[in-house]
């Protein structure tokens, strides 16, 4: 043996790993030639750290943050499995592998694809989520086990598809059993969290993994039925339509200026305007929309041309009736100038020559002579 083989042979071996800056390394196995550690070596574990110990693919030990000595009295399994008795003279092989044990921090999550969920006020509705989480190698040994394996520098990438998939997976299901109503998920995004995180731990224990932040930062509805929610939020915030057509007018007569038309050209358009905006009023108001108030001022619709007349005969109403039906009945003397007749308006009944849409029933015929005295 020559003398440099001899100080080789004498020399304490140091096993470590310093960890570059801004790496996402999870797990990264010491490199030796031939795996061959020396008895007696320094193995230095930093905080943040922990080294696992592999002997012919079995994990024999696990260190946390220390400075060591490699002896059968710090490596019992390794003494047992080695038959460790000739000091400096025999070299074992093993594979040591550092887990950096630090939280994860800023790790995204999002729903590739709408979760469907029944809303208490807006029924069946689709949502997508997104936020960030923070985990943590919580249990070595199952780390190396589960996922690790042989890989020799395992980083953050290779099972970030596996924990986005288990976060959005028990978020749908914490979203799903809240049955809060859409209106009220953002005031709730802390306890959908809670739950959610209490459902994932679980999942990642298996793997040696903890996880120990979870984070929804939105939760967002489909364009048109947020457009359509922002077009309810408008009419309960105008409220007074007629006042809303008049500046609707009044903004758009100095844009109309400026067209090749000027106001002629948008004087159409205004008009149309004004009567859909005053339908929509009616509309609202004949349906108890929440917010819309009467519009004051307003120009009424047209008077329908068909009149609906109720005639008394003795003590019983008849009808309704058109003017058509009623001449009818004055051809036949079944309806005189005394009858007593009713429409919508009109606070009692009144005779009939009193009422203005039935006086060209009788033509220029005079009315009867009051009785003689």
């Amino acid at each position: 043996m020559g003398i440099w083989d001899k100080l080789r042979g004498e020399l304490i071996d140091i096993v470590q790993w310093t960890e570059p800056s801004q790496n996402e390394i999870l797990a990264y196995r010491f490199p030796r030639l031939n795996n061959e550690i020396k008895y007696g070596a320094k193995l230095v574990v930093r905080e943040g750290q922990n080294a696992v110990f592999i002997n012919e693919g079995k994990l024999a030990d696990v260190f946390g943050p220390g400075t060591y000595t490699l002896t059968t009295q710090n490596l019992p399994i390794l003494a047992t499995l080695l038959g460790w008795k000739y000091g400096f003279e025999s070299p074992f092989k093993a594979e040591v592998y550092f887990i950096a044990m630090r939280s994860w921090t800023d790790q995204k999550w999002g729903t590739q694809n709408p979760i469907m969920i029944r809303c208490p006020e807006f029924g069946p509705v689709r949502v997508r989520a997104f936020g960030t989480y923070a985990f943590h190698v919580s249990d070595p040994a199952a780390f190396v086990r589960q996922l690790v394996a042989t890989d020799p520098s395992f980083e953050t990438y290779e099972i970030s598809a596996q924990l986005r998939n288990t976060v959005v997976s028990r978020f749908t299901d914490a979203l799903g059993k809240a049955g809060l109503p859409i209106l009220d998920l953002a005031g709730n995004y802390e306890k959908i969290g809670q739950v959610a995180l209490d459902k994932i731990k679980p999942d990642l224990a298996q793997m040696g993994l903890e996880l120990k932040l979870f984070y929804v930062e939105n939760i967002s509805l489909p364009p048109e039925v947020e457009q359509a929610l922002d077009t309810k939020s408008k009419m309960s915030v105008l409220g007074d339509m007629g006042r809303f057509t008049q500046y609707q007018t009044a903004t758009a007569i100095p844009e109309a200026a400026k067209n090749p038309g000027g106001l002629a050209g948008a004087a159409a358009g205004l008009g149309a305007g004004v009567v859909i905006g005053q339908h929509m009023a009616g509309a609202m108001v004949a349906s108890g929309v929440a917010g819309a108030a009467p519009t004051v001022g307003a120009v009424p619709p047209p008077i329908s041309s068909v009149v609906s007349i109720y005639v008394a005969v003795g003590q019983t109403k008849t009808g309704p009736y058109d003017v058509a039906a009623l001449g009818q009945q004055v051809a036949t003397g079944r309806l005189t100038r005394d009858t007593l007749v009713w429409r919508q308006g009109l606070a009692t009944w009144i005779k009939a020559e009193q009422l203005p849409e039935l006086n060209t029933l009788w033509g220029s015929v005079p009315p009867p002579l009051p009785p003689t005295p």
